[in-house]
């Protein structure tokens, strides 16, 4: 496996996690204080397709990290959770990182 599958992963795990809190803010704001209706409706359609780009990217790194189907729905489903996304990321690459240095061609002995 190539570092830039999980590179892409983390990157989107973080901007995702991101997103939703910034989504989950500006939904108090809407819902608690009436104000904010239009940024609420910009900040819910950047986060669903920064949503689908990181389903994308999860299940590429999940398929070649040859998870189980229950560990790749948990990282599926952490994008939706606030703040899962940066706990489930931090587990994830513990697990990967090995997968990675594993592929790493040995040194030439001369």
């Amino acid at each position: 496996m190539k570092r830039s599958v999980l590179t892409r992963y983390r990157a989107m795990a973080y901007v995702t996690a991101v997103m939703l809190l910034v989504l989950c803010t500006c939904m108090v704001f809407k819902y608690g204080f009436g104000m904010g209706k239009d940024l609420t409706l910009v900040v819910s359609q950047i986060h669903g397709v920064l949503y689908i780009i990181y389903l994308v990217f999860a299940f590429d790194l999940g398929s070649k990290a040859k998870w189980k189907f229950g560990k790749l729905l948990w990282v599926l489903i952490s994008g939706t959770i606030p703040t899962a996304a940066f706990f489930v990321e931090r587990q994830v690459v513990r697990e990967v990182e090995p997968l990675i240095a594993g592929d790493a061609p040995e040194p030439v002995q001369a």
